[in-house]
């Protein structure tokens, strides 16, 4: 796996490069996009971006739970979680990828789509 960590100051930057708006405006639009995903995740919808994944919330139920030092069991309380769904075409891309650094031969990559699917 990569070290590397894609961050907001990327995204701006490659807004910047690609579509030549400036510096300050790239990072607005950034901002405004993600503010907008966190607003709608947090009013408890569903985000979906056609190609690339789909943001949910679930909603999980009380249980019971272990403290890792003293083996007491804890109640721990019902709430709501946000979970990211990729698409089908993102995960095909990683498993191109993947095979594609691996240098893996047709067979390999046909059986990690299988598993995949």
């Amino acid at each position: 796996m990569g070290d590397k960590t894609l961050t907001r100051a990327d995204l701006s930057e490659a807004v910047f490069r690609k579509i030549g708006l400036s510096r300050s405006e790239s990072a607005s639009l950034v901002e405004m996009v993600l503010e907008e995903i966190c607003a709608t995740i947090a009013a408890g919808e569903s985000v979906k971006i056609s190609s690339f994944g789909s943001f949910l919330v679930r909603q999980k139920n009380e249980r019971v739970g272990r403290n890792p030092k003293t083996g007491e069991e804890v109640p721990i309380s019902p709430r709501r979680v946000a979970v990211f769904k990729p698409s089908n075409v993102l995960k095909d891309r990683i498993l191109d990828a993947h095979a594609q650094r691996r240098g893996s031969a047709p067979e390999v990559e046909m059986m990690l789509k299988a598993a995949a699917e």
